[in-house]
């Protein structure tokens, strides 16, 4: 039986009392940091601008714009929705599927919902979970022994039309039959390369949005009787065989599904950039912080990385250390260390048009060299990373950061997530109350007690 069924089964069968605690806490987490960064990148470049075309469109009111009045046809809320969420690169990220899998998950939940007319929070939070735990087995099934990170894919995106159709179809009710076709009809569209990340693109923002539009199409397209492949992922032409030539890790991908749920590995974002680079600044900023280091004091920085690490975050190596724009920033280990030895913290305001532009941050970057150490390595899961920064007077301090903050060793708080959650409104520009900020916090806080999500989701409008 391929697995598509197993996950069609366990996504109609399994009940929010079959959820342990530690989930039912970890989705909570979730979905209050997705709202966060969301609010945070409601007016990025990319999401403004789709924001605008949507709004223009118009169409049948069904489910809510975040930050607007406005309401528009189910799938094209969601794509929006999960761009603002994707647009500063600090949501959530599952490290060893090396994957964000709250941005397919709650902007999906949230347009569904509406277009639907309600749900119970016991239920949204059981539907999140579900979804979560789908996205980040396909990942982790991926090139068993590898990183995945040289196969070319943003495995959000990839995965994320499976993932936001069986949300969908979850929370639309579809039997066993229509799901399966739902899975199949978004495998139709499956898409999502890296090269955007590689030429600093906006549609990196863009990838996740365009995986939940036609996730949420995909469930009401099977609803309506529309068919799709049913061996979507271990069929001769299923998704492992066509996407990943075979290799793939079969235990990975449902081993104790239904009992184990992936979301307690998932990692809330400490620093809105690739999480991939935050090991770098965790070092960086342990250096500064203990040896009081001035940057006008520095003469040398070196930053030893794992080789999957230094090809994607340190090469090309002048648009790394000379971004070109804020995606560039977003996907420069340079970029990180230097912003955390010269500012002793790092923030959203760090990656954008105005930050890149940065002397104070330029000049760090040019005293700047990397190496890929094959020492520093995890074939599935986030490499560690070694910072070493050698001073005018001859001093060499060093530090090297293995589980970055945020992990699952070293976990934030739901006080941390709130923490956060008001940094990302006040960077907004304010525009959601505060009076709203509050009950929103509150509300999620206690999800499984709300009666109806609709109430939540109105107070981001």
């Amino acid at each position: 039986m391929d697995a598509t069924y197993l996950f069609v089964r366990n996504f109609r069968s399994v009940t929010f009392e079959d959820l342990p605690p530690r989930v039912v806490e970890t989705t909570k987490k979730e979905v209050l940091d997705t709202l966060g960064v969301a609010v945070g990148g409601s007016s990025q470049p990319g999401a403004k601008e789709l924001l605008e075309l949507v709004q223009a469109w118009g169409g049948r009111e069904e489910s809510s714009l975040i930050g607007c009045n406005q309401k528009v046809p189910a799938p094209n809320a969601a794509q929006v929705n999960a761009t603002m969420v994707h647009a500063l690169d600090y949501d959530d990220v599952h490290e060893k599927a090396v994957m964000h899998p709250a941005v397919v998950t709650i902007p999906t939940a949230m347009a569904v919902v509406e277009q639907r007319g309600g749900l119970n929070g016991k239920e949204f939070l059981t539907a999140v979970a579900l979804g979560v735990d789908m996205l980040c087995r396909l990942g982790l099934a991926t090139r068993p022994g590898f990183s995945p990170i040289k196969t070319g894919w943003h495995f959000t995106t990839l995965y994320g039309y499976p993932t936001a159709a069986l949300t969908a179809g979850r929370i639309l009710g579809l039997d066993e039959e229509k799901m399966v076709n739902a899975f199949g009809i978004a495998y139709h569209q499956c898409s999502g390369n890296g090269q955007c990340v590689v030429d600093g693109a906006l549609t990196k923002r863009m990838g996740p949005g365009f995986s939940v539009r036609a996730g949420v199409v995909a469930a009401l397209m099977a609803e309506k009787g529309i068919t799709g492949a049913r061996n979507c992922l271990e069929g001769e032409l299923g998704l492992y065989k066509m996407y990943h030539h075979g290799e793939y890790d079969a235990h990975a991908l449902t081993h104790d599904l239904g009992r184990h749920f992936e979301g307690i590995n998932v990692s809330i974002k400490p620093y809105p950039c690739c999480r991939g680079i935050h090991p770098s600044i965790d070092a960086a900023l342990e250096v500064v912080n203990k040896y009081d280091i001035k940057p006008e004091n520095v003469k040398e920085i070196i930053l030893s990385t794992g080789e999957a690490n230094h090809y994607l975050l340190c090469t090309p190596f002048e648009q790394k250390v000379r971004p070109r724009n804020p995606v560039d920033a977003q996907f420069s280990i340079p970029w990180g260390v230097a912003t955390a030895i010269a500012r002793r913290k790092v923030t959203m305001q760090d990656f954008t048009e105005a930050a890149i532009g940065s002397r104070e941050i330029l000049d760090l970057t040019a005293r700047l060299k990397t190496e890929a150490d094959p020492a520093l390595k995890n074939p599935q899961g986030i490499e560690p990373a070694k910072v070493t920064i050698v001073m005018t007077d001859g001093g060499t301090y060093s530090a090297q950061a293995d589980h970055p903050l945020g992990s699952p060793e070293r976990p934030m708080s739901l006080d941390d997530c709130v923490r956060k959650f008001e940094d990302c409104v006040s960077f907004s520009g304010g525009w959601l109350p505060e009076e709203n900020m509050k009950k929103i916090i509150d509300r999620v806080g206690e999800l499984e007690k709300v009666k109806d999500v609709r109430q939540i989701i109105g107070l981001l409008t």
